[in-house]
């Protein structure tokens, strides 16, 4: 609510393509998400790595999540700006759908896990990139592949500049 009391009806105030990709240069973390087999909804923060415009995350055989995307694959990605020097209020979610890659399937042998090393490294020591490349590249393994589809985005900064007594983020709530 505004400082008069009235609702603000955000939809105008989505995130332009270069915060986008500020957003995914600066949080290596989503929230990733799906449907139990009883249909209840389920998710839990992962790091990603964005290649190709999809998202691609690793984990171990053994999680539930690996069989109910095997099962549907139906599933949505949230990024927040949270933790971040963008501050608070910029998020985005997909709805898309997932595919599960064996640790050394075509579509990721030979680039993700370096990739995906550097990227949580975020330095350029190669002897260390190599031993977290080589940790996460073991047999239990597996690859999500996330697509996105649909995109819901939102900048609070845009809202900020255009309603008087509306801040961006969320940071004055906590005070």
């Amino acid at each position: 609510m505004s400082e008069d009391g009235f609702s603000v009806d955000i939809r105008g105030f989505a995130l332009d393509a270069s915060r986008e990709q500020e957003l995914f240069a600066k949080q290596n973390e989503c929230v990733f998400m799906w449907t139990t087999k009883a249909g209840e909804p389920v998710g839990v923060v992962m790091c990603y790595l964005l290649h190709d415009g999809r998202f691609w995350l690793c984990l171990t055989e053994d999680r539930a999540r690996v069989a109910a995307i095997r099962r549907d694959s139906r599933s949505c990605v949230c990024i927040s700006s949270a933790g971040t020097d963008m501050k608070t209020g910029k998020a985005i979610t997909y709805k898309g759908m997932t595919r599960v890659h064996a640790h050394d399937a075509p579509e990721v042998k030979g680039w993700f896990f370096e990739a995906f090393a550097r990227r949580l490294h975020k330095g350029d020591d190669a002897a260390r990139i190599a031993a977290i490349a080589a940790d996460l590249n073991i047999p239990e393994r597996v690859v999500f592949e996330f697509t996105p589809s649909k995109a819901i985005s939102y900048d609070g900064d845009k809202l900020a500049a255009t309603v008087p007594g509306i801040e961006g983020g969320f940071e004055g709530l906590f005070a």
